[in-house]
């Protein structure tokens, strides 16, 4: 496996990213946390101004489900690393 100038410089090893760790999800409502931070994850980063707008991510499977409504996740609702009206 090749390792990057930054992580040399670092001092680095192995896969995982600074600041992983792991989490057992514990009940349901911890895993739609889970699966809202991967949905909103392009929004967070500036990649896209709506959830939507993101072609790769599985939202547009659990919109056709039911489990969020198409319009879920925009800027105007996204505060720092949580959701206004979270829940």
């Amino acid at each position: 496996m090749a390792v990057s100038r930054s992580h040399i410089h670092r001092g680095e090893r192995g896969v995982w990213q600074r600041r992983f760790y792991e989490h057992t999800i514990q009940e349901e409502l911890d895993l739609k946390r889970c699966v809202d931070y991967l949905h909103v994850n392009a929004l967070k980063h500036g990649f896209v101004k709506r959830v939507s707008e993101w072609p790769w991510s599985t939202f547009h499977r659990y919109v056709k489900l039911g489990e969020y409504p198409a319009n879920w996740g925009s800027q105007a609702e996204w505060y720092g690393d949580d959701f206004k009206n979270f829940e």
